[in-house]
């Protein structure tokens, strides 16, 4: 049982969303605190595009908030509030996390693709040397794309319905010169991995992110979804035989690094 003692020297952390009742962050990082001695919380906050801007100049005067973790939509916008960022996050220009500096602002992370990578291991997948498939070119899809070819991948398709952003993600990634990289479409076939990094499976009702009808017994595929904890996706690959990852299994492997990311004090890490 979590055991808190709340007061005025507690410290405020934030998670942004919009929707966000699906996020299972809040409970499970301020355990982690309580665990490691940071007297602090995690707390979520709704907020839509059109307010972002507001709340975040807001957070700036809050002065018991530490740190800022991001979820959908607002990797990208997130990205143009922080002062200084790693070298991963400003090639992709995203944030999922954000801390605050001594030196005043915020200094930003993406740590999406560490969290997927660790899912896909914890369960015995390994994307070295295999061909892979990436639906969703978005702030946690580019992270995924990003650890992807740095995890060795032989080749990367990206599939996402704004091709715009899906050329930029390409054009990014190709200035890695780590793999052969190209656009994709939602046909699985010849892929030894399939990621999903899209929202599709949240609702009822929603079309799955690619035809499992022609996925093969023995790929692996991946979901960023939390809610439901078997997403619609991994239900049916799994019907079909293939290994795969949920949202909670990538939340889970993510963690930890979220944790050491806020409660590192040095702004330049």
């Amino acid at each position: 049982m979590l055991s808190l003692n709340l007061t005025g020297a507690t410290r405020l952390n934030i998670i942004v969303g919009d929707p966000i009742a699906q996020v299972k962050s809040p409970g499970g990082v301020t355990k982690a605190f309580v665990d490691r001695g940071y007297d602090g919380i995690l707390v979520p906050v709704q907020v839509d595009g059109a307010h972002l801007k507001g709340l975040l100049a807001a957070a700036m005067e809050i002065r018991n908030l530490d740190g800022i973790i991001v979820t959908v939509p607002h990797k990208f916008a997130c990205f143009e509030f922080c002062a200084s960022s790693t070298e991963r996050s400003r090639l992709l220009g995203s944030v999922n996390i954000m801390r605050r500096r001594p030196e005043g602002g915020w200094h930003g992370d993406i740590v999406d693709g560490l969290g997927f990578f660790g899912a896909v291991r914890a369960n015995g997948g390994d994307p070295a040397g295999k061909r892979a498939l990436l639906v969703g070119a978005g702030g946690a899809g580019s992270a995924i794309a990003m650890a992807l070819v740095e995890a060795g991948v032989r080749s990367l398709a990206i599939h996402d319905n704004d091709v715009t952003r899906r050329d930029q993600l390409i054009a990014k990634l190709t200035t890695l010169r780590r793999a052969e990289i190209h656009a994709g479409s939602a046909d699985p076939s010849g892929f030894d991995l399939v990621a999903n990094a899209t929202p599709l499976g949240m609702k009822a009702g929603d079309p799955l992110p690619v035809d499992v009808s022609k996925l093969k017994p023995g790929t692996f595929v991946g979901c960023v979804i939390t809610s439901p904890a078997v997403s619609p996706l991994i239900e049916a690959a799994r019907g079909l035989g293939c290994p795969t990852s949920t949202g909670i299994d990538m939340y889970n492997a993510l963690q930890s690094s979220m944790i050491d990311f806020l409660l590192t004090r040095d702004g330049s890490r």
